[in-house]
């Protein structure tokens, strides 16, 4: 995948990156897309800093993504008990590629 990303991929089978949803929470920015010729679908997590720059990339591929906030649900320090992680985002077109995909939990 990363060739292609990059364009040192010399295959002329092109893989179609077709956003469908676009969410951000703080600094982390969740796209998710699919290739619908190939049944694959997609999910990037970029995390952007203050100036707008993407500064990390996560890629998952035909995989069922859960984003949740990780912290305590007030302002005391956490214990491994108090915590709450609320979910803020599911992944959608995992279940369009027609078979069972793992699911991961991504807390931001």
């Amino acid at each position: 995948m990363m060739r292609l990303l990059t364009g040192t991929d010399t295959v002329t089978d092109s893989f179609e990156f077709v956003p469908r949803s676009i969410d951000a929470f703080g600094s982390t920015v969740i796209v998710e897309g699919c290739d619908q010729s190939r049944d694959i679908s997609w999910i990037h997590a970029w995390t952007v800093d203050s100036h707008g720059i993407i500064t990390q990339v996560r890629e998952y591929f035909n995989t069922s993504l859960t984003v949740t906030h990780f912290g305590s649900s007030s302002n005391k320090p956490a214990s491994v008990t108090g915590l709450h992680c609320p979910s803020v985002w599911e992944s959608s077109l995992s279940n369009r590629v027609g078979k069972s995909v793992p699911g991961l939990v991504l807390a931001i």
